[in-house]
């Protein structure tokens, strides 16, 4: 089964959506003074004009498990959903509940995995192959990391992982992911507030919803949060969540919850 609202409007799109801050399945087109601020430059303005009107971007994502009709707890998914809402293109987001996946799902992706994405025509697979494909065809506004910063903090998510399955308190897995976020916290303090200095790139667009499920899933399952004196990261998460990209394409928390259930009890 999979779902397709349409919608005209990202304004529209937050009214429909009620309290929650989740996204609906819609198609977003930015209109201007929606969304964070940009520079007034004529050009880039031209080319968000034009985008509004252009054939929307197909993306396949992953349902919620605990309200139809919302956008699942992938966070590869929401990395795809804000390179295209950091540059301001229109797209139609379908919804698949991936326990009963329809067979037009394993027609366009064999593997049968979200997030897929169809540009000119083609159903292209994997996170890293999407962003940089849509970096290529929409270079402006620019999102790409300097490579020698692409890996800032990219252990963090594979530490979260190990120290939220651990069940042994004295295994070193803590202090594993206590020693990613240290590191990332000290690069922060001397080149932040994000990876690539003063404004969002593609690493920040990867690593922030890699650090929401860390949030909620180590509170909810460890009592675990970051620890205060790690300042830097702290608000780097709190700027990072608090986008009007992110508040958009962010999951329900119960469904975070959920995701993480099976490897906390497997």
């Amino acid at each position: 089964m999979a779902v397709l609202l349409r919608g005209t409007s990202a304004a529209a799109a937050v009214t429909t959506a009620g309290p929650s801050s989740s996204l609906l399945a819609t198609t977003f087109r930015r209109a201007r003074g929606c969304g964070r601020l940009l520079p007034a430059a004529p050009r880039l303005r031209r080319t968000f004009a034009a985008r509004a009107s252009a054939q929307p971007v197909e993306v396949c994502a992953k349902e919620s498990t605990t309200v139809p009709g919302r956008l699942g707890d992938c966070p590869f998914t929401q990395r795809v959903l804000l390179t295209i809402e950091e540059k301001h293109l229109p797209y139609d987001l379908k919804l698949v509940d991936l326990a009963n996946k329809p067979d037009w799902l394993f027609e366009i992706n064999p593997e049968g995995k979200v997030p897929i994405v169809k540009l000119e025509d083609k159903w292209i697979a994997d996170s890293d192959v999407i962003t940089q494909a849509l970096e290529e065809k929409y270079p402006e506004p620019p999102l790409a990391t300097p490579p020698d910063k692409a890996l800032i903090g990219s252990k963090i998510f594979s530490t979260f992982i190990g120290f939220l399955k651990s069940k042994d308190p004295n295994d070193g897995t803590e202090q594993a992911l206590l020693d990613e976020l240290t590191s990332f916290d000290s690069y922060l303090k001397d080149n932040g507030p994000f990876i690539n200095g003063g404004a969002v790139s593609a690493a920040d667009l990867s690593l922030g919803p890699k650090l929401y499920h860390m949030e909620i899933a180590l509170d909810h399952y460890k009592n675990w949060s970051v620890p205060e004196s790690l300042s830097h990261v702290k608000q780097y998460m709190k700027s990072i969540f608090s986008m009007d990209s992110f508040v958009k394409t962010r999951a329900l928390q119960e469904d975070v919850i959920a995701g993480w259930r099976p490897k906390v009890m497997g």
